[in-house]
């Protein structure tokens, strides 16, 4: 990219601190390491199956991608962790990942910001203490309801494990709110609030009532008899999403200072958009005006025109409407010869609030290894939908920015440009 600053330029072209992502981590459906979550993609490996958790005969929806196999009381230990919501432990497990690749950061705790995004937080131990109060009264509810199921919890408890004294701060803006959390860190440095930013996403809502609502709004794809097809972006038999868990974390870095201390740079986050459709609680607006504008803020962001972007990891839900909208919107910014784009999604599911930090893990992964990843389940592309989705097997690219895509229930969006870096290493 003959356009890109030099390792050494600290600033970007219009003299704001660049952002360098030093650290990525990510518990997911696929398995508890970034590795897994890649490998699963580019194979693809679809990881919806039978739902675990409770017995789930007669349910509308019986299925959901599961996180199976992680360890998610090493961070915190037995102890805490039994005090700690599922979707916390979850978004801790992913920022020490992170945080143990970005390495020492030899920086003030004061300088250290968290900003953690979920769409509903504490659900699980929501759900369950409910269950208690109704069979055994008010007085047996558990005194450490609340802390467990507040939204905020995953970012303190972050800042309080780590003894980070930066910025502390939840955002939930549904589907958008780890893009959010990711495009605000990077504001943060770049207005001189932090030096390094844990920023991400976390979500656990695989449970009874959540799944029962999500069904009842039409929203799940209903293929019970087939869990691994069943999510299946722009195809023109998606009839829905599915409901996934989950957590990445990225660390953020003020470029200088990651260059100073010999960090591993991953790449750089170069470009953020943010808007609201402000047309409907749950249905994208028509023709995706919101997503457009998003995607053309996010380029003006990066100081990049479309055609300097090499793949679009879309947010592609494999709902209807979804898909329908974000294509017709990636027409309009890209025109009809645009990049290659996928969506992830039919690998892990909807992860909710934390999609957006696994998939600008994805992203930035890929666009470093010059792959696009197929999308799962695309047998029979929607020729309604004007968009150019890979299927079948990754595609090699040259190495280019990346732009990928979130938009959530509210009306909204966010859209991250992530570039890669010569010679990093994911």
């Amino acid at each position: 990219m003959s356009d890109a600053p030099s390792p050494e330029a600290a600033l970007d072209s219009r003299g704001r601190p660049r952002v360098a992502v030093t650290g990525m981590g990510a518990v997911t459906p696929a398995g508890p390491a970034v590795g897994d979550l890649l490998e699963a993609v580019l194979a693809p490996r679809p990881t919806a199956a039978p739902i675990a958790g409770w017995d789930t005969e007669g349910w509308p929806v019986r299925f959901a991608c599961e996180v199976t196999d992680a360890d998610l009381e090493a961070v915190l230990g037995p102890k805490e962790s039994r005090r700690t919501d599922r979707v916390t432990l979850l978004g801790v497990t992913a920022a020490a990942a992170a945080l143990d690749q970005a390495g020492e950061l030899g920086c003030d705790p004061a300088r250290v910001a968290v900003i953690a995004g979920s769409g509903v937080g504490g659900l699980t131990t929501l759900e369950d203490q409910i269950g208690v109060r109704i069979a055994r009264g008010p007085s047996r509810v558990s005194p450490f309801l609340v802390p467990m199921m507040m939204v905020n919890a995953t970012a303190g408890v972050i800042s309080m494990h780590w003894g980070f004294t930066g910025a502390s701060l939840c955002v939930s803006t549904a589907c958008a709110s780890a893009a959010n959390a990711i495009g605000e860190g990077m504001r943060m440095i770049r207005d001189g609030s932090a030096d390094v930013v844990v920023a991400g996403g976390a979500e656990a809502s695989i449970t009874p009532t959540a799944m029962a609502a999500f069904a009842r709004m039409g929203a799940l794809s209903t293929r019970n008899d087939d869990p691994a097809a069943a999510s299946r972006p722009f195809d023109v038999e998606r009839d829905g999403f599915v409901m996934g868990e989950g957590a990445a974390m990225l660390v953020l870095e003020r470029w200088d200072l990651a260059v100073a201390r010999g960090a591993p740079i991953l790449g750089e986050l170069a470009g953020y958009g943010r808007t609201c459709d402000a047309h409907h609680i749950t249905a994208p607006a028509p023709g995706g005006a919101g997503a457009v504008a998003c995607m053309e803020q996010a380029l003006a962001d990066a100081g990049l025109a479309p055609s300097a972007i090499g793949h679009v990891n879309a947010h592609g839900t494999s709902t209807p409407l979804n898909d329908a909208a974000e294509a017709e919107a990636l027409a309009k910014v890209f025109g009809p010869e645009g990049p290659p784009v996928t969506s992830t999604k039919g690998v892990t599911g909807h992860l909710v609030g934390a999609a957006g930090g696994i998939e600008a893990v994805i992203a930035l992964s890929c666009a470093t290894r010059g792959l696009v990843p197929p999308t799962a389940n695309l047998d029979t592309p929607d020729p309604d939908l004007p968009v150019n989705v890979v299927r079948g097997e990754a595609i090699e690219i040259a190495p280019a920015p990346g732009l990928s895509n979130s938009f959530g229930f509210g009306g909204h969006n966010a859209s991250l440009v992530v570039v890669p870096v010569e010679g990093a290493g994911t």
